[in-house]
């Protein structure tokens, strides 16, 4: 009983249908009845209740002769169809494994409908065959099959093909001269989709036959069709994948079929092309097909799929060189307005440009981020925006000649309205100006004339910075103050509010509003940086009178009234610079050193005095009141130490910073990259050398067919690595659900394959009674859907069997499975018997991959999300990177704090982790802890603080690090 359980489990079955539970189930007599003497439309009903019972392990041998006898000689074409979904799965064997003896009726039923006049009949009948595992049945019906291949309808012919194709496969006894029907028939056949089932079986069932063909025809192969043409790409890379003598043979076919109409066709040879030869000509000619159907195909996920074998082609140094001839043609891309293929895209860009190319890549570049200005053209064109500006960056500093054409051009977007692209031009442009000093007149010319138009605060803090650290001679020194007491308005600040508060206008600032609003489309912006069109919904009068105020003051005059003092803070720092450099280049002319310092500590000292005034929205803060306070002391004592470290100490910091981030880079970024193809091209002297011609066929085993290779793929069975063998074994994903006393023992192995879980659950009775009805009840908690409910079966004594069910997964958290196993036993009168099942908790590392960001993105993330855990370090772990470590290794985070920020000891330690989810969701991690250092036995105590969009991320990250932190103190 129990191997007969495990074959019919074992069983493969083509067709499922459902089963509802809720229904009452008819009686076999009922269903007699039904079949003997209603109409077509009650014998269809019935007939799809019989399927429906034997699917689900009902068995009803005294209806067979009863459907043979009422339903067979039945025209109608709904019973047709059903008929052979019934004869799919009848049992048709005795158990003795001999041929029913009612199959020969049917046999002749199948012949009968193979030769009718229907083509539809027919053609489903010979698809049918196909599914058919007894040649006893098939046997009969050989001439009739054979006798299809001629018939007018291509629907009939093309499934005859396969009947045979497949009857071939299973029994070639009963048709040992299949290959030789078969090419005759290809010879003669017009219709392409009969022409394709011809060939295809040709190539499996006898390859020299299809070579023979498609040599004959290989001047034609452009006019044939594209399922065809399909077919014909898999045999030239299976047959020169396993003898590559024939190469030269078929490559030109390859390259004909470059140039087909079907964009699946050109795929496919573009790939086969690659894998047949690595001869330059051939990988320009598959890149330039790669390329021009990104271009063309309409589907973002195509142009992602064809990109990575792109990046792909680039991995290899000698194909490399042929790429970097096409960067041009790869910047069409940038046409598409998806932002992840545009990403890709630079990206690929930036790797392949070369000295040749750098210039026309830069002119592509200024001319696309000159088409962001236009804000109607797709919606994530700031995003697109801010990658532009990184590409032209990253260029600038790999190339430096071009920084002189590219920096004008960036210069301007400093006032956009968009904060983080004209945060990356802020960072594009203190790099620029620190390492290429040919360069610092132009850019601070630049700066000085758009400092005006600035509208955010923070842009305008880092523009004063740059303009006070790098401003050295004495013109530049007095248009920075000009354009810094234009952007004040009148001074003393108090004393001019006040004036205003009592009617009298002032129309210096009206004249100097004038001034800085531009031509074009920047005329209806304000100098706070808002729409002069916008309305906003106010709750009294007054309000909006005071927004209104606020607009029509000078851009840092409105920041200081919105109580924004940080940025006076800055200006304060920068003013001292200038002072002191001023002091510098007016060596002993004393009157203009004292006018100057007196003007810079007098817009201090009137900033000083309007935040502690009350006249602003906010007060100014401590910190702020004693960095001014801090730069007036300075200009007043100007000690020669405090001196040093305005004058020098701030470029020495950003030296050391850029430097940093270098090295950061030559570890991580394209200079690794660049290290690592150097040293791949690097051959050891004793390397032996290999010749194309030849390559012997056992050399090319352990070259994988790519068409497998992508079926593995596709289907998670790819191997995996030596040392992963204990890790990805089934043994270690196995969960017991009950105990090995309980009458049902089960377990469970657990595969997750990214958006779906697979539970493969072992059940065994370990009782000496045939249990009935017996039920997988599952349940989930979380962002867990159960797919389909596990059917009903019956158990014999110490018998076993083996139940999968189907999980979608949802979202990135902690998700937990639980049910029970319901069974009746057979003869007793008791309720339902029923055995808990142990909960399954899915660990969500499973969908947690590490990912990399800048720092700005992460302070901007940890801004907008809304759900924080903190969760308490609770270790007996003593050393803090070792601590630190074991977080990331255990949640499968990336550390984004350089390495150097983490060296040495001085008791404390923080570190920003990242890691993304397979469903796109982001979650952040700040790691603070401590150590006594006085104490070296101390272990690390401290927190974590994890930050994502959902609540249940950043649970389930909370809850994956205590569990890690409790196995390792157990």
């Amino acid at each position: 009983m129990s191997s007969t359980s495990s074959i019919m489990i074992e069983q493969p079955c083509y067709t499922l249908i459902n089963l509802a539970q809720d229904v009452e189930q008819p009686t076999e007599m009922k269903l007699k009845e039904d079949l003997e003497k209603g109409d077509n439309k009650i014998k269809a009903e019935a007939l799809k209740k019989v399927i429906q019972l034997m699917l689900n392990g009902e068995k009803f041998p005294s209806l067979l002769m009863t459907i043979i006898r009422f339903v067979m000689p039945v025209a109608d074409h709904t019973l047709k169809k059903l008929l052979l979904i019934f004869w799919e799965i009848v049992p048709k064997n005795t158990p003795d494994g001999k041929l029913m003896h009612e199959m020969i009726l049917v046999c002749d039923a199948y012949r009968r409908d193979l030769q009718h006049p229907n083509e539809f009949i027919r053609g489903s009948t010979l698809r049918f065959l196909c599914k058919l595992k007894e040649p006893e049945l098939l046997e009969p019906l050989m001439p009739s099959i054979k006798a299809c291949l001629e018939y007018k309808h291509n629907y009939v012919r093309r499934n005859a093909v396969m009947a045979i194709f497949t009857i071939y496969k299973n029994f070639n006894f009963l048709m040992p001269d299949a290959p030789e029907i078969i090419a005759n028939f290809l010879e003669r056949e017009q219709d392409m989709s009969c022409k394709r089932n011809a060939f295809m079986m040709l190539i499996h069932a006898d390859q020299d036959r299809a070579l023979n063909y498609l040599s004959s025809c290989i001047d034609q192969v452009n006019s044939f069709g594209d399922i065809l043409q399909l077919v014909i790409v898999e045999l030239i890379y299976k047959v020169c994948h396993a003898n590559p003598s024939e190469r030269a043979r078929f490559i030109r076919c390859v390259y004909a079929l470059l140039n087909s109409s079907s964009p699946a066709v050109r795929y496919e040879a573009a790939g086969t092309l690659i894998t047949l030869s690595s001869a330059p000509s051939a990988v320009k000619a598959a890149a330039t097909c790669y390329i021009d159907l990104i271009v063309k195909e309409s589907d973002n996920n195509v142009k992602l799929i064809v990109l990575d074998k792109i990046i792909q082609l680039k991995e290899v140094p000698s194909h490399e060189k042929v790429l970097q001839e096409l960067v041009m043609d790869i910047l069409r891309v940038l046409s598409s307005p998806d932002i992840e293929v545009r990403k890709k895209t630079l990206n690929l860009c930036l790797d392949l440009v070369s000295s040749r190319t750098i210039g026309e890549m830069v002119l592509v570049l200024k001319k696309e981020l000159s088409k962001t200005n236009n804000v109607n053209e797709i919606d994530d064109m700031d995003k697109y925006r801010q990658l532009l500006v990184r590409t032209l960056h990253q260029m600038t500093i790999k190339f430096p000649d071009t920084a002189a054409s590219i920096v004008p051009s960036v210069i301007e977007y400093l006032s956009d309205n968009n904060e983080l692209a004209a945060n990356d031009v802020l960072v594009f442009v203190r790099e620029i100006i620190h390492k290429f000093e040919n360069l610092k007149e132009l850019i601070l010319q630049k700066l000085l004339e758009i400092f005006s138009l600035i509208k955010s605060v923070k842009i305008l803090r880092g523009t004063l910075w740059i303009l006070g650290e790098y401003c050295d001679n004495i013109e530049d020194v007095q248009s920075l103050l000009t354009q810094v007491r234009q952007s004040l308005g009148d001074i003393p600040i108090v004393d001019d509010e006040l004036k205003r508060a009592a009617g009298i206008e002032n129309k210096d600032d009206e004249q100097i509003l004038k001034s800085n609003i531009s031509t074009g489309t920047q005329q209806l912006v304000t100098a706070d940086g808002t729409y002069a069109t916008q309305s906003a919904f106010v709750s009294s009068p007054s309000s909006s009178s005071n927004k209104d105020d606020i607009d029509k003051r000078p851009p840092l005059r409105g920041f200081l009234m919105k109580g924004d003092f940080f940025i006076a803070s800055a200006l304060a720092r920068t003013l001292t610079k200038l002072a002191v450099k001023y002091s510098k280049l007016v060596d002993g002319n004393e009157t203009k050193q004292n006018r100057f310092n007196a003007e810079a500590m007098l817009i201090m000292a009137c900033i000083l005095h309007y935040g502690k005034s009350g006249m602003a929205k906010k007060p100014i803060n401590e910190d702020d009141s004693d960095s001014i306070n801090v730069c007036l002391r300075v200009l007043s004592e100007r000690s020669p130490f405090v001196l040093n470290l305005f004058n020098n100490q701030s470029a020495a910091a950003l030296s050391s910073m850029l430097n940093a981030k270098l090295t950061e880079e030559t570890d991580s970024g394209w200079l690794k990259q660049t290290k690592r193809k150097v040293k791949s091209q690097q051959i050891q002297a004793d390397d032996p050398l290999r010749f194309g011609q030849l390559i012997s066929n056992s050399d090319l085993i352990d070259k994988e067919d790519v068409f497998d290779l992508t079926l593995k793929q596709a289907i998670g069975v790819l191997n995996k690595k030596d040392e992963d063998l204990i890790l990805s074994s089934k043994l270690n994903k196995v969960t017991q659900l009950t105990g090995f006393s309980d009458p049902v023992y089960a377990e469970a192995y657990v595969h997750v394959n990214q958006y779906d879980i697979v539970l493969d659950v072992l059940i065994v009775n370990q009782t000496t009674d045939t249990l009935q009805n017996l039920t997988l009840e599952l349940a989930t908690l979380g962002d867990l859907k159960l797919v389909e409910k596990p059917q009903s079966l019956t158990l014999a004594p110490r018998d076993f069997t083996n139940i999968k069910a189907n999980i979608k997964v949802a979202s990135t958290e902690n998700g937990i499975i639980f049910g029970n196993i319901v069974y009746d036993i057979t003869g007793a009168t008791s309720d339902r018997n029923c055995v808990v099942l142990n909960d399954i908790h899915i660990d969500i590392m499973d969908y947690i991959v590490p990912a990399q960001c800048t720092d700005q993105e992460f302070l901007q993330m940890w801004v907008l999300f809304e759900w924080e855990n903190k969760v308490v370090v609770n270790t007996n772990i003593k050393d803090l990177n070792e601590y630190l470590e074991h977080i990331i290794k255990s949640t499968n985070m990336k550390c984004l704090t350089p390495e150097k920020a983490l060296s040495g000891d001085c008791g404390f330690m923080a570190a920003n982790l990242y890691a993304k989810s397979i469903f796109g969701e982001d979650v952040l991690a700040n790691v603070s802890i401590e150590k006594s250092l006085h104490n070296p036995e101390s272990h690390v105590h401290g927190h974590i603080r994890i930050r994502a969009k959902s609540q249940g991320m950043a649970l389930s990250m909370g809850d994956k690090i205590n569990l890690t932190q409790k196995q390792i103190k157990n």
